[in-house]
């Protein structure tokens, strides 16, 4: 694999693979770089078969992922709209279409295109400090994509409640509504995740791969054609004034802190 740059690698003698953002960025923000340096490793890594697993993380344990790069969302036009969330597509497909389970190891904050990410994952344990949410209509744009796979892993009511108010909850909430398979105390999250990739790793590994592609095959074909349908939304978004208005004003609130 060619050497990454807002990403590593890294891949246990046992075929654990663990990819970290590490990009530089306080939050593990996505910017295009790191979303199609990830989207890539992905792809080659999946092509793979000494690979069994794959855990997916931020670097640091405040945020698995902070969200996309509002800097980058503020300065979209409808065109480049488009262009920006098929990437962060590409990037959740990446991960749902991976031959092994994926796991999102959640220390932290997780929010925006880091949920969708996290939810694009067959696995989440998150610790007892973990926070979530889907803020995306608090700057001015919907939640679209792979905020697609929440009803089917939360419902339809908690859904609705995410993305309508762009309210965060805490581990514990997200354990109720099934969103984390399961919640530990912050030092002991790589335990969790050991224990987690030791019972998969005693199933075999052609079984384990079939049982991957059943599952996918199995989801509902209305989530294709949300997918497709919400990429069109989000650009036609920039066609008013509401996205760079609601982003400003966020972006003035962070510089005053």
């Amino acid at each position: 694999m060619p050497p990454l740059q807002y990403s590593s690698l890294s891949i246990s003698e046992h075929g654990v693979a663990t990819l970290q953002v590490a990009n530089g960025s306080a939050l593990n923000i996505l910017d295009s770089p790191t979303i199609l340096e990830l989207t890539q490793a992905l792809r080659r890594l999946g092509r793979d078969q000494a690979v069994r697993m794959l855990v997916l993380r931020g670097t640091g344990e405040k945020t698995f992922i902070g969200g996309a790069d509002i800097k980058e969302l503020a300065a979209l036009e409808p065109d480049t709209a488009v262009a920006f969330i098929t990437r962060l597509h590409d990037l959740c497909e990446a991960v749902r279409d991976f031959p092994v389970p994926t796991l999102a190891r959640l220390p932290g904050w997780c929010m925006g295109g880091g949920m969708e990410l996290a939810a694009a994952c067959d696995l989440r344990i998150g610790s007892t400090a973990a926070h979530f949410a889907m803020p995306e209509v608090r700057i001015g744009i919907p939640s679209v994509i792979h905020a697609n796979l929440l009803p089917r892993l939360i419902g339809e009511g908690n859904t609705r409640w995410l993305l309508l108010s762009g309210s965060a909850i805490d581990a514990a909430r997200a354990l109720q509504w099934g969103f984390l398979n399961e919640m530990t105390p912050v030092d002991g999250l790589d335990a969790a995740i050991d224990h987690a990739a030791a019972e998969i790793l005693q199933c075999g590994p052609a079984a384990v791969r079939a049982q991957k592609a059943l599952l996918r095959g199995w989801e509902a074909p209305t989530i294709e054609r949300g997918l497709k349908d919400s990429i069109a939304a989000f650009g036609s978004m920039y066609a008013q004034s509401e996205p760079a208005e609601y982003m400003q004003r966020f972006l003035d609130r962070k510089r005053a802190a």
